[in-house]
């Protein structure tokens, strides 16, 4: 069940609250009707609950706009957390049951402070598979929230932030915030008919923040809109919020890639992929197809380096000592992996990542972003992956091809829904080089404004 509240853009919300048409109250209380709703997701949804505090931060806010004193625009706004950002007097629990036994965190992470400072109202902490090492969502120890397609039929939500995805299209926020390896963010936004957003790393600090790769992580947003993934990014940043001018569709030059992409797409993704290109082109985009030879050395590369395994050893090793048999064993399989990375084999990954990145920089630079699906399926049911193991590693290389190309590269990449309504939900992804955030939304916007025409919404 989920009413017109928290389901609504940013920019609505924001609105609806300067006019007084809504309370921060009400949005927090209609959040909490749609978390107790026993015929829904939110048990599995959310780790840890703030509700008593959520609903005096919501009072507060209301005061204070009351006396003409908001804070920003996401002043008295429901959002989400990952369960792997520190919140003040609680367990950073990762997802697993290993940290139940951890230290109260004694201050906010980084990300959180400052949502709380533009007056967001942070209800909880959700979902996601143990310390982030998976893009299906899995998760032995709370449950795995179902995706919100074909609910009854039982499919996954999209990994590593599986929670943070189902809170935002069940109205249990209004936006969320996840972390992103190798598509934590975008894959759980392309199953769930949202718009995802990955910075380059650093963009976003991460204090605060349990780690999976101190590489490849960053911190992004999930929303129903691009400029929802904007204010966002803004605040958490550090920056003033400011809602992107979206570029002339008709300038657009984009590049899909030949190698690798689209190998093994399901045809619905690729139809409804093609449907959209065709959209974009009639509206004045121009799409050029090109070779980019880099992709078929990611595969060499990501397959031999283990980059992100031997990043992940280096946190877990002392735990995976104490506390082996409290993991979820295809998580704890992929973090031994790093225990055999010998150093010399992480620094040339290192080097050739870098490498692999300049080349990819030379040949990309023409273009206004390059243009591919999100995710090669539409989400997977449930029940066979749990079943399987063999299964499981199959879909989960699949799942993430699409999106860990572009944490390799340090790239900004969003997806943005390119589905019919009705039907399963299909991400298009588009991805710049480091640093270009605000051209990415630019460009995003764009497109989305063209997307959701032909989508009649």
């Amino acid at each position: 069940m989920t009413t017109a509240l928290n389901i609504q853009p940013l920019e609505t919300l924001a609105q609806s609250l300067e006019n007084g048409s809504v309370t921060s109250v009400a949005l927090v209380e209609d959040a909490l009707a749609q978390v107790h709703d026993v015929t829904g997701q939110g048990l599995r949804v959310y780790t840890q609950l703030f509700e008593a505090q959520a609903l005096d931060a919501a009072r507060a806010s209301d005061l204070l706009r009351r006396a003409g004193l908001k804070r920003s625009e996401l002043d008295g706004i429901v959002i989400s957390i990952k369960d792997l950002f520190d919140v003040s007097g609680y367990v950073t629990r990762a997802g697993s049951t290993v940290l139940a036994d951890a230290p109260l965190a004694t201050s906010d992470a980084v990300v959180v402070s400052r949502l709380r400072a533009a007056g967001a109202i942070v209800l909880g902490t959700t979902n996601m598979t143990e310390f982030a090492f998976s893009g299906l969502g899995l998760n032995p120890h709370y449950g795995t929230p179902l995706g919100a397609y074909e609910r009854t039929a039982g499919r996954i939500p999209g990994g590593s932030s599986s929670g943070a995805a189902v809170s935002v299209t069940d109205g249990m926020a209004a936006a969320a915030i996840g972390t992103d390896t190798g598509g934590s963010v975008r894959i759980p936004s392309a199953f769930g008919g949202l718009v995802g957003f990955k910075p380059s790393s650093q963009r976003i600090p991460k204090q605060g923040t349990v780690p999976l790769s101190t590489s490849l992580d960053s911190i992004g947003p999930l929303g129903h809109r691009v400029t929802c993934c904007a204010w966002l990014d803004a605040v958490m940043s550090g920056e003033p919020i400011s809602t992107p001018h979206a570029r002339s569709v008709s300038s657009l030059v984009l590049a899909k890639p030949k190698q690798v992409v689209f190998d093994d797409v399901e045809p619905t993704v690729l139809q409804t992929f093609v449907q959209a290109c065709e959209v974009l082109q009639q509206a004045g985009a121009k799409i050029v197809e090109i070779d980019i030879p880099e992709f078929s050395e990611w595969q060499s590369i990501h397959a031999k380096s283990g980059l992100v395994a031997a990043e992940a050893w280096a946190w877990h090793q002392h735990l995976v000592a104490e506390k082996s048999d409290r993991y979820d064993p295809r998580v704890l399989s992929r973090i031994l992996i790093g225990e055999h990375i010998q150093a010399g084999t992480y620094i040339e990954a290192l080097n050739r990542r870098q490498d692999w990145i300049n080349r990819l920089n030379a040949r990309t630079h023409a273009f206004d972003a390059l243009i591919y699906p999100t995710v090669a399926v539409i989400a997977p049911l449930l029940a066979p992956l749990i079943e399987s193991d063999a299964l499981y590693s199959e879909t989960n290389a699949l799942v993430l091809r699409n999106t860990a190309i572009m944490n390799y590269f340090d790239a900004c990449s969003l997806t943005l829904p390119c589905h019919v309504v009705s039907q399963a939900p299909v991400g298009l992804m588009l991805s710049t080089r480091s640093g270009q955030h605000a051209h990415l939304l630019e460009v995003g916007l764009a497109c989305e404004q063209v997307l959701n025409r032909a989508r009649g919404i």
